[in-house]
């Protein structure tokens, strides 16, 4: 008796995966946008240094805040100060996240100089402490000059470098391109290919076909994600052997923002099957595409922290689920934290996913 044929899911599923990611490497547009673009960012933020005049500094609680030194240095718009706990400056001077700690000490005030400011910083922080010491020259300066001409000066400036970890602009732009490049492959990249799926009939095709419906998205999805994840791959990569981006704990770091990658991809493929399912063309495909993707690309601190927002409008970037991924990557990449410590940010992207697909459900389309 003829033994009767097993039909596989899995193997079909695989085998439209295959052929999916085959198709992807075969379309030169899906090629350049996904590798060309985001290396061609690299390239420029990794040759380029940084070039904002603003500097974050913060106060010491011990320093003496009435006199005129102080208030000149409060009205420098390009001296941003940052009130927070001394250990918390100490741990972010260490890291270079803010440029110096200040304290103004009383020295002699009978006589001049009547102050002495002394500056905290450390090896983090070498591409921005010449310009801090030249802003607050130029402040005493000024004190000299009109309140003081002829005299000996107000202040004087005492310097002290504290060894610590170079943050580089490099550190900052990759995890941000990285994350914006899973973005528009997310949403483009999915919304595009299953529109044109449905459009040319393949879907109904495979619907017609042994293969349950939840295995062909699947399959599809997952040469999606395969190809996404050798990108990931090539600019983590890059960024790191060519332009020297931190990778604290070596490959444990690298594995983990592999993870990151993933989870933040499966979330914007969810917008993806959203624009697929609401286009009624190939045409309004773009537009549904950019409403996702563009506020997130300029407000998710994909290439400016989100602090040099307007305040106002900070609590809108930080709705974005970009936001989250770009700081949990960056935490992971340079501060040196683990999965369990992205918690807040996982746990946020976990509610955009369910949200999202909860949608996608709802409005995605087989013909």
């Amino acid at each position: 008796m003829k033994k009767q044929y097993q039909y596989s899911q899995l193997r079909a599923m695989m085998a439209i995966a295959s052929a999916s990611l085959r198709s992807i490497f075969r379309s030169p547009s899906a090629v350049i946008f996904s590798f060309l673009f985001p290396i061609i960012f690299i390239l420029v933020f990794g040759f380029l240094s940084s070039t904002t005049p603003v500097i974050r500094v913060t106060f010491d609680p011990a320093s003496k805040t009435d006199n005129g030194l102080y208030r000149q240095l409060l009205e420098k718009k390009n001296l941003k100060i940052v009130t927070q706990p001394l250990l918390i400056s100490r741990q972010e001077l260490d890291k270079g996240h803010i440029t110096a700690i200040l304290n103004i000490k009383a020295v002699n005030p009978a006589a001049f100089p009547k102050y002495a400011i002394e500056i905290t910083t450390s090896t983090a922080a070498t591409d921005k402490i010449g310009l801090l010491q030249s802003i607050i020259q130029q402040s005493i300066t000024e004190l000299d000059l009109v309140d003081f001409p002829g005299r000996p000066t107000y202040a004087f400036m005492d310097k002290k470098v504290l060894p610590g970890r170079e943050y580089r602009t490099i550190d900052f732009i990759l995890p941000g391109q990285l994350g914006f490049s899973l973005l528009s492959a997310g949403v483009f990249g999915v919304a595009f290919i299953f529109f044109s799926l449905r459009q040319t009939l393949v879907l109904k095709r495979f619907y017609a076909t042994p293969i349950r419906r939840n295995y062909i998205v699947f399959g599809e999805g997952l040469g999606r994600i395969a190809f996404q994840m050798i990108t990931a791959v090539v600019i983590l990569s890059i960024g790191h052997f060519a332009f020297k981006f931190t990778l604290v704990n070596g490959m444990v770091t690298f594995i983990e923002l592999l993870i990151l990658s993933l989870v933040g991809l499966i979330v914007f493929m969810g917008f993806g099957f959203i624009v697929s399912g609401l286009a009624t063309s190939e045409s309004t495909i773009p537009p549904f595409a950019n409403l996702v993707t563009l506020p997130q690309f300029l407000l998710a601190g994909t290439f400016f922290p989100v602090e040099n927002f307007p305040a106002w409008l900070q609590p809108l970037c930080r709705i974005l689920p970009l936001t989250h991924l770009n700081q949990a990557m960056r935490n992971v990449a340079f501060e040196g934290a683990h999965l369990n410590d992205c918690l807040p940010q996982l746990q946020y992207l976990l509610i955009w996913g369910i949200v999202v697909y909860g949608v996608a459900i709802k409005v995605f389309k087989w013909e």
